[in-house]
């Protein structure tokens, strides 16, 4: 697809500022009422999903040119997929998100260039990874523990780390136990290891589709070779990479897709895993966009008129993973869930998506910070959540904030019931 695909979308945006906004009938408060970080703090239209809109079709039809002002503007979006979700629930016919995504890769194409961006690109294509860390360094966050190496040997189970939680140091323990947790369930699981990629994902968003596609093929030949049936991963990005920006591609993979908190939930239900252990805590649940919104499934592409298409085939929100998170909490002696006002299809962006957090922290944890205030308000004492990105920039709002307020991914309590 190019910018000119969609020309009708752009064309279609009546500026009504919707997507701006969670949905009218949603808002349980003004203070908690939108939707959308980059419109929030820089408070000019031309930072909103329909602002980029106009932008973009200003630039295909030559009104305007790229430079490091319009720039800016573009890349100054976490890519949450917010105002997409806002959008739908009034029109059914705007993919305001696959315009912001056109418009990156234009940026690309054109030579348009964010420097943080292009280090992030420059590491990947030297060791795998967006963090900038050596490649023989990915499997080290496994080390001892009984798990097989898919590179020697077959497993039923494949479980995909991802970047972040293979090379961050403060969220080596929560990997460590997410992989303990499918041991102690019995499950046939090996890991790539050193040998291990990047989804590819973060190169998408960011208009670097070579890159993405290139990541693509080799999880589809690691997957072949493992002869494994179901790939696992902790990594929300690595999830909607799979359940989505694979297929659309045409690189299906050969096996099942789940997400931890999906296997976590299956294993429990079947008995595999007995929580018994009391955890006496009160948290509240953060969706990951790339859980959620962004994990929709690939419904296939539609062509002709936008008004024809079926439910069935309109990536809405409404289909990501927003069951399975809560359902293993509720499994849990002890916890309570109070939720956020912002949840599910309607979350806040934790701040740290859409290379938002390489090229702008401040604007990362800016984000950040305002979800740690709506989790305060709820009176729990611990954010839950279910995505290495979102945990590590919340621990940094946190740290900042000094708020006393516990980040947890779900694995955690989990191990915590079966340890206690």
């Amino acid at each position: 697809m190019a910018l000119a695909d969609y020309q009708n979308d752009m064309e279609g945006c009546s500026r009504c500022s919707s997507c701006k906004w969670v949905p009218y009938n949603q808002i349980k408060s003004w203070r908690f009422g939108k939707n959308c970080p980059s419109i929030v703090q820089n408070n000019f239209h031309a930072y909103s999903g329909s602002g980029r809109m106009i932008m973009a079709q200003s630039i295909l039809k030559g009104r305007s040119e790229l430079n490091d002002d319009v720039t800016d503007i573009i890349y100054k979006c976490q890519m949450c997929g917010a105002c997409d979700t806002a959008c739908k629930v009034y029109r059914d016919d705007i993919d305001l998100t696959e315009v912001l995504l056109e418009l990156r890769a234009h940026c690309v194409e054109s030579g348009q260039l964010i420097i943080e961006h292009m280090a992030m690109i420059d590491a990947l294509k030297k060791d795998d990874n967006v963090i900038g860390e050596p490649k023989e360094k990915r499997g080290d966050w496994a080390e001892g523990l009984a798990v097989k190496d898919i590179n020697t040997e077959q497993a039923d189970v494949i479980f995909h780390a991802g970047c972040r939680f293979s090379y961050d140091a403060e969220l080596r323990q929560t990997v460590r136990a997410a992989v303990e947790l499918l041991l102690e369930a019995g499950v046939d699981v090996g890991i790539a290891g050193k040998e291990e990629s990047c989804c590819g994902a973060r190169a998408y968003e960011l208009g670097y589709r070579g890159e993405a596609e290139n990541y693509a093929d080799d999880m589809i030949s690691r997957m072949k070779a493992s002869g494994a049936k179901t790939v696992v991963t902790p990594c929300s990005d690595g999830y909607a990479a799979f359940r989505f920006l694979y297929p659309r591609m045409g690189k299906e993979l050969p096996c099942e897709v789940v997400h931890m908190t999906e296997y976590l939930t299956r294993l429990v239900s079947q008995g595999r895993l007995r929580l018994k252990g009391e955890v006496p805590i009160t948290v509240t649940y953060h969706d990951p966009c790339h859980l959620g919104r962004m994990g929709e499934p690939f419904l296939g592409e539609w062509s002709g008129d936008k008004l024809s298409r079926p439910m069935s085939m309109k990536r809405d929100g409404k289909k990501g993973v927003y069951d399975a998170p809560r359902e293993v909490l509720a499994a849990i002696p002890g916890v309570e869930l109070q939720e956020m006002e912002r949840i599910k299809e309607y979350s806040w962006c934790c701040g740290a998506g859409g290379g938002v957090y390489e090229a702008f922290p401040e604007f990362a944890e800016w984000a950040a910070r305002e979800r740690i205030e709506e989790a305060l308000a709820t009176g729990a004492e611990a954010l839950v959540t279910a995505c290495p990105w979102c945990e590590k920039v919340f621990r940094q709002a946190v740290n900042e904030m000094n708020s006393g307020l516990t980040i947890y991914d779900i694995s955690d309590l989990v191990i915590k019931s079966l340890r206690s």
